[in-house]
């Protein structure tokens, strides 16, 4: 089957080919006015040839000859032609348009950009992130190719590469970047054979030194609450080995973990998962939904005197291709609002100091970065911006087994389109690009050290007439105020939020 596609997405350059060889033919024995069409079928056979061998673009490997004006729209779209001239062009007076405070005194933009040191009191061999990493995208949802691109562009950038929740396979580790080993509910490669959490075999990977971090996924921002799907026709015997599942069999994640019901319960196998990981970085991801489910959440850590090292807040505005079509951008808190939810808690309840904020959802400019660590974010990740940067052309057929850019997909003539080499250079140019600007914006703005930004340096237009910063719009509440004297608008979600149940 696999052949039999590839040579139908050669055909059309094989079609020209022969066309080209018959035009010579009869230009030898019918009449020299044959090369009127040899001449433009020969220059077109030799363009194809050129796609087929070159690697900076996946899709033209794939496709050559007819992957080219999908392409070429796709690059003007991006602007590539030219610069913008004479300002931006935006709306400014539109409501809800966000601009950021800059400083009438900036300052130098730092040789090399900031980090975050991640790692809390019971946390013995704490992590540095950058300010931005690769956002969970699990081998099996994404080709063998793009994986070990991604993970290489991590290792020349020195940043993080969340591993999604499809387990540790040796294209994660082949390339040298740094680790965020993410377990979901499924527990791919720490499972028994029953489904149920391996304690001896997540040992043993954790202890990888390419893991740096580990990472207990609850919700995901574009399906909270369910669990994902990964189709059976990408399940091959690699995939099947990764995540110790059967091959060729759709593989279904719980929407639930099965090693704990309670907030209490969550917060102690944290702490086992550190302990078993040698006390390296162990915190969880969410998309927040009920405040009251969080504050219950952070009852239980004060109540066993235990606290992640990290908490990665995900936005309902993100994006996959493992779970329903009406969840994304439905259900669940958009990331600003989880994000100044989980930051306000954990100030609060006097937590903030031990824990480390991770933001992602959407995010994919310097600006974006910015303004995430001014809503109470300490790092960012993202994953749709990373997928650009390996060649996605967003062809929108992630679930099919078919990405004609060979980013999702497990087809090998689709995968080996994708060439590794150039694509972790893009990742790393991409990353690179994006931290500076942010830094760059973050000096414009008077601000030397990210610790340095406040609410109040973001500003919303809310009406013609009026703007105001997310020091107005939001409630920001002062260190252990919610053990001393709950603010009315907290007081009945604290009161109710209880840390032996959801």
């Amino acid at each position: 089957m696999g052949l039999t596609r590839g040579v139908l997405r050669m055909l059309p350059l094989l079609l020209v080919a022969l066309g080209a060889a018959g035009a010579l033919l009869l230009v030898g024995s019918v009449s020299a006015w044959w090369w009127c069409a040899a001449g433009p079928l020969l220059a077109l056979t030799a363009l194809g040839g050129r796609d087929l061998a070159q690697r900076r673009r996946s899709v033209l490997r794939n496709y050559p000859l007819i992957g080219r004006p999908p392409f070429l729209v796709h690059e003007r779209a991006r602007g590539a032609e030219a610069e913008e001239p004479f300002g931006t062009g935006r709306d400014v007076y539109v409501d809800g348009h966000e601009f950021l405070e800059s400083s009438m005194r900036p300052v130098e933009v730092p040789d090399e950009p900031p980090v975050v040191r991640v790692g809390g009191p019971d946390c013995t061999q704490p992590y540095d992130m950058a300010l931005l990493n690769v956002s969970a995208m699990s081998f099996g949802a994404l080709s063998p190719n793009a994986v070990l691109a991604l993970n290489r562009g991590a290792a020349l950038g020195r940043f993080a590469h969340d591993t999604g929740e499809g387990g540790l396979s040796d294209h994660h580790l082949r390339g040298g970047g740094d680790l965020i080993w993410e377990i979901g509910t499924g527990y791919f490669g720490c499972r028994t054979s029953e489904g149920d959490f391996e304690a001896r075999e997540f040992a043993d990977k954790a202890a990888l030194p390419e893991v740096k971090c580990v990472s207990l996924k609850l919700s995901q921002g574009a399906g909270p609450g369910t669990g994902g799907v990964l189709p059976g026709a990408k399940v091959n015997a690699e995939i099947a080995r990764a995540r110790g599942v059967p091959e060729g069999r759709a593989v279904v994640s719980p929407p639930y973990h099965r090693v704990f019901s309670t907030p209490r319960e969550l917060v102690r196998f944290v702490a086992r998962m550190r302990e078993l990981a040698g006390g390296k970085p162990t915190g969880f991801k969410l998309c927040v939904g009920s405040r009251r489910q969080f504050l219950a959440v952070c009852k239980a850590m004060l109540a066993e005197g235990v606290t992640p090292d990290f908490i990665v807040v995900d936005g309902s505005e993100g994006g996959t291709g493992a779970a329903p079509a009406e969840f994304a951008g439905g259900l669940g808190t958009p990331l600003t609002e989880g994000l100044i939810t989980v930051h306000n808690a954990l100030v609060g309840t006097g937590l903030r100091e031990r824990v480390r904020i991770g933001a992602s959802g959407g995010i994919a400019t310097g600006s974006d970065i910015v303004r995430r660590l001014l809503q109470g974010a300490d790092y960012t990740n993202a994953a749709r911006a990373m997928m650009l940067a390996v060649g996605c052309v967003r062809a929108r057929r992630c679930h099919t087994n078919t990405c004609p850019a060979g980013v999702a997909t497990q087809d090998p003539l689709r995968v080996r389109a994708l060439d590794v080499a150039d694509k972790s250079e893009r990742v790393r140019r991409y990353h690179r690009a994006t931290v500076h600007s942010a830094c760059r914006i973050m000096a414009a703005m008077g601000v030397r050290d990210p610790g340095e930004l406040t609410p109040h340096r973001l500003l919303r237009r809310v009406g013609p007439t009026t703007v105001r910063s997310y020091a107005e719009l939001y409630e920001w509440l002062p260190s252990g105020v919610l053990l001393a004297e709950p603010p009315a608008t907290w007081s009945a979600d604290w009161a109710a939020a209880d840390p032996d149940s959801f």
